[in-house]
């Protein structure tokens, strides 16, 4: 479909330790929960809404994630929505979740409990294809070079 777009910024802090997993084909994959907030005033009554989000990564981005981010860290992703289907005891069962291309710390040195993040370039620019195959792109919307607006 011409001109749509899928695509999820957000800035959060972890709700757990992610954990990295192993395709059979030896690529890595992990997946953890972000909370992000929201405040508003209604009617002089200060509120603090909470969203929670699954985000999964794959390749050297998943391997990243599994090393240097733990419960509690800040962290930017960027990626697509994506909603997967299975049979459970008969019933159909959904989960909607954040396929992360790109991670950036939000945190400095200090706050990462010492443990030292990748230069930058390292943890950014990494695109998951459909078909399992990571990418590096410079420019985070490939194959929109012509788009016109």
């Amino acid at each position: 479909m011409a001109g749509s777009l899928n695509k999820v910024q957000i800035i959060g802090r972890l709700g757990q330790d992610p954990e990295v997993k192993y395709t059979k084909g030896g690529q890595g994959v992990t997946s953890f929960s972000m909370a992000t907030d929201e405040g508003y005033t209604k009617d002089g009554v200060k509120t603090e809404k909470t969203e929670w989000h699954r985000i999964c990564a794959w390749g050297k981005l998943a391997e990243l994630c599994g090393n240097y981010l733990h419960k509690g860290s800040l962290v930017y992703v960027e990626g697509k929505l994506q909603t997967r289907q299975w049979e459970k005891d008969g019933q159909k069962m959904y989960t909607t979740e954040i396929v992360a291309f790109t991670m950036q710390f939000m945190e400095n040195k200090a706050d990462n409990q010492g443990q030292t993040p990748p230069q930058d370039g390292q943890n950014k620019g990494h695109n998951q294809q459909q078909g399992g195959n990571s990418t590096n792109t410079s420019k985070g919307t490939a194959g929109m070079d012509n788009t016109p607006f």
